[in-house]
């Protein structure tokens, strides 16, 4: 590492830290030129993958729209924040665990169903009646009844697991 100060490239450890947040290392370091001290953060450098439209088109994932649309089909619903950022952070580590380059917008609307699914009945309606794109009452109807034979989010989430989940 160089010294951002007399630019030598010999400088040391003095301590290392997690932050709060787990996802970076807080390096103290001095330089053994000038004796300065400065701090780095040290962090993996993990690339998500492309998103593939429906159109064929091809753009970089943004946290952005994957956070706006589970908030728009949210809005209004007894969901807490931190409920929301853990789907949405379980979504963004199927995304880098998945090895690919490239993935279809599809599979990540999926993903965005099966976790407001679990979360919310409403917002999973609101957000499936876009995404798929329901062109009439009926198929509107018929989502919801497949959701009537399926327990609610609150019956989900207070039954117990025996099997290990994918979550961790």
């Amino acid at each position: 590492m160089w010294c951002p100060f007399c630019r030598s490239d010999d400088t040391r450890v003095i301590d290392s830290r997690l932050t709060d947040d787990g996802d970076t290392v807080r390096r103290r370091r001095e330089c053994s030129a000038c004796g300065e001290r400065f701090t780095t953060l040290e962090r993996a450098l993990l690339r998500m993958p492309y998103v593939v439209k429906s159109d064929g088109s091809r753009e970089a994932f943004e946290e952005g729209k994957l956070r706006a649309g589970i908030t728009r089909a949210l809005e209004k619903r007894p969901v807490d924040t931190d409920t929301v950022e853990n789907a949405i952070q379980r979504i963004q580590h199927k995304l880098l665990t998945s090895g690919e380059r490239e993935i279809p917008s599809l599979r990540i609307g999926e993903w965005v169903m099966q976790e407001l699914g679990d979360l919310d009945q409403v917002a999973y309606v609101r957000f499936a009646s876009v995404y798929r794109s329901f062109q009439d009452v009926d198929e509107f109807s018929e989502e919801v009844e497949r959701l009537r034979d399926q327990p609610s989010a609150s019956a989900k989430r207070k039954q117990m697991s025996f099997l290990p989940s994918d979550d961790k």
